[in-house]
């Protein structure tokens, strides 16, 4: 779930189009995450193909990549690596949630209660090793470059946009601002329309940016400030304290200066982690300078034999989205001449 921090943190909205000859770094396993909850049958079941294998990750990652792309966005995954020990709660956490929604998803469908059922089967979604080889064997086949992360995905993406390797870090999670990113953009994934749970009304999700110098000044507070915010109201390494959200955490980091002070001053419960090692998780996280981001011309064949022969995707709509990436393509191209001609 990452740092709750939208309460708080101003954004803008923009469109697509503005993203247009941008490398976007995008946290790999939040995406996969979101299209295995989203992409589902109405009863909350996920794609699968003749043999049973889910493959609602492969057809999200698939056609919205080729949509950016023939956008002339340059998309750039980031995968997750060994998780910090801090962090091992919280999968343990996030693992038996899944169990749970899993068992009321069941028993929600045997009762014939298919809205309930599909609300709890989008929280039920598990990613395992073997769907994620699978995403980046599709990744290669596109010719859409992904980076290894040694540690966490944001935080190596945050890295990419520090070097000036990408523009911004695409997450649904405010997290990458936290390790450093100075541009986040949210709903890159999942722009469109979203059913209410529950209600048959729909919301229009609409594309964010956030830069964080811009939100540290209008906030008032320093990046380690912002970062002392989030452990209050808790993170992926710790639970935070009861009682404090995003707004009073901000106006405590702000009064008090620091976390140290918070705790010697106003807290009576403690941290079950020590916040200056979840401080320092985000302030110098792992990461790595060694990798190659490279785009490569999509191989029709290898995309084909991988979907449509091991998946049972539509080779039809396959096709088409086949030559929607080598439309994308040559849009890359153009925009790389624009720029080099000076005309952006």
């Amino acid at each position: 779930m990452g740092v709750q921090l939208g309460d708080i943190v101003p954004r803008q909205k923009i469109e697509l189009e503005q993203l247009r000859g941008r490398v976007i770094a995008i946290d790999a396993m939040n995406s996969l995450y979101q299209f295995l909850a989203i992409i589902r049958q109405r009863d909350g079941e996920p794609l699968r193909d003749s043999r049973g294998r889910v493959t609602s990750h492969l057809s999200g990652l698939f056609y919205r990549t080729t949509n950016l792309i023939e956008l002339g966005i340059r998309p750039v995954y980031v995968f997750d690596g060994e998780p910090p020990k801090l962090k091992r709660l919280t999968i343990e956490a996030r693992s038996l949630l899944r169990a749970e929604a899993a068992e009321e998803w069941a028993a929600a469908l045997r009762a014939g209660r298919i809205e309930e059922a599909r609300k709890f089967a989008q929280r039920a979604g598990r990613l395992t090793d073997e769907m994620v080889v699978g995403a980046t064997r599709l990744l290669d086949s596109m010719g859409v470059p992904w980076v290894q992360a040694p540690s966490e995905g944001e935080a190596q993406a945050a890295h990419l946009v520090q070097l000036g390797d990408a523009w911004s870090v695409a997450s649904q999670d405010f997290d990458s601002l936290l390790f450093g990113a100075p541009i986040l953009v949210r709903n890159l994934t999942i722009t469109g329309r979203r059913k209410l749970p529950g209600k048959d009304a729909y919301v229009k999700i609409s594309l964010e940016l956030i830069e964080l110098g811009g939100a540290l000044l209008e906030l008032g507070i320093t990046r380690e400030q912002l970062v002392d915010v989030g452990i209050l109201v808790g993170t992926d390494y710790n639970e935070g304290i009861k009682g404090i959200g995003p707004k009073k955490a901000l106006d405590l980091v702000k009064k008090h200066r620091s976390i140290e002070n918070i705790m010697r001053t106003e807290l009576r419960e403690k941290f079950e982690a020590d916040p200056l090692d979840v401080r320092e998780i985000f302030l110098k996280p792992v990461v790595t300078a060694k990798y190659k981001i490279k785009w490569g011309e999509p191989d029709q064949a290898k995309i084909k034999d991988f979907l449509c022969g091991e998946h049972d995707f539509s080779e039809q709509r396959v096709q088409g989205a086949v030559d929607r990436l080598l439309k994308g393509k040559r849009e890359r191209e153009q925009v790389r001449l624009e720029q080099w001609f000076g005309k952006r």
